[in-house]
């Protein structure tokens, strides 16, 4: 007797449920490949990182080969101008701002363009060029008397004051030791005059109901407080330190410009006048710009500037150090300011 059952036969190869079917054998083929791709991925990703690590050194150190470069030629341009001293020229010092003890236009950087500029074989002639409204009357008269110095150490060599807008108070102190000044007929010049300026807040504190409590050793030490009221014997010897000052502004106009003051007598009063007006009142000699001067009176009109400029970083450092000067001064006294201005 025969079965009806056909006869067992092996699972096909192709069956979907047989281990050994195509499927189940891409499967750890398709999982090497992602984890292989995952690699590669991960590896160029960590090849980029270098290369743009690598790109950006290169940036940095070519940004640090230009500003080397910059400064070398800053360096090799600046003692180009000395190298070149043999060359006949007109030096130009400018004087801008300010005058303070640390400005731009100090007795120190002034002085000390002055004198590189005197020592110069190859100076024509100096010009300095003003615009300043004034400042320190002790600054002023550094930079006053050593430019009488020089000129009478170099006594060949002329220096001519060219005003750009103002040169007034200490401007016209430090114009005033110059063989010439030049102005255009709109710059303002004068204001021979000083100044002590300040506030007093003993009203506004009295309204308040805000009283001030100071302590001192010496019967003087106080005066000038803002806070505390100004007294006939303060008062006095204020105007005392004001009129020495000023003779010594005006004995100092006298000696640079001699006879070419015209008799006036609002001249010494700080009042101030244009250039055009300043010329009629001797307080000028004529017209004209720097180039002007260096072409038709020093007749050198390749100009060289002697200017001493400070670099940022000595600025900042300067800036830093006198700020933290200031405050320690401000915290031990609030006292008034004198100013040629």
């Amino acid at each position: 007797m025969s079965d009806n059952f056909p006869p067992e036969s092996p699972e096909s190869p192709e069956s979907p449920e047989s281990p050994e079917s195509p499927e189940s054998r891409q499967a750890p083929a398709r999982r090497d490949n992602w984890e292989r791709e995952a690699l590669e991925r991960i590896a160029m990703a960590a090849i980029r990182e270098q290369r743009t690590a690598r790109r950006w050194r290169i940036f940095f150190r070519f940004v640090f080969l230009g500003v080397i470069a910059a400064v070398a030629w800053g360096v090799f341009a600046f003692s180009g101008d000395r190298v070149a001293k043999a060359e006949k020229h007109t030096a130009l010092i400018d004087l801008q701002g300010e005058i303070s003890a640390n400005g731009d236009a100090s007795a120190d950087n002034i002085d000390g363009a002055l004198e590189a500029a005197f020592e110069d074989e190859g100076t024509a002639g100096v010009i300095l060029l003003i615009n300043s409204p004034g400042g320190s009357p002790v600054q002023a008269g550094i930079i006053y008397r050593d430019i009488r110095r020089l000129r009478a150490k170099y006594p060949k060599t002329p220096l001519y004051v060219v005003v750009d807008d103002m040169c007034a108070s200490g401007g016209y102190y430090v114009a005033a030791a110059a063989d010439k000044i030049y102005v255009d007929k709109a710059s303002i010049v004068g204001s021979i005059g000083v100044l002590m300026d300040g506030f007093g807040f003993t009203g506004l504190m009295d309204k308040l109901g805000i009283q001030r409590r100071m302590h001192t050793a010496g019967a003087n030490k106080g005066a000038f407080d803002p806070f505390s009221p100004e007294t006939p014997t303060m008062t006095a010897h204020a105007q005392e330190m004001l009129d020495q000052i000023h003779a010594q502004f005006i004995d100092a106009v006298k000696q640079g410009r001699g006879n070419r003051l015209k008799d006036d007598p609002d001249l010494f009063s700080g009042e101030f006048w244009t250039g055009e007006k300043g010329v009629e009142l001797g307080l000028a000699d004529g017209f004209g710009d720097a180039n002007y001067v260096a072409r038709e009176i020093i007749k050198q009109p390749d100009i060289v500037d002697y200017t001493q400029k400070e670099s940022i970083s000595e600025r900042v450092v300067k800036r830093f150090g006198a700020s933290i000067g200031d405050a320690a001064v401000r915290a031990l006294t609030l006292g008034d300011k004198v100013h040629i201005r």
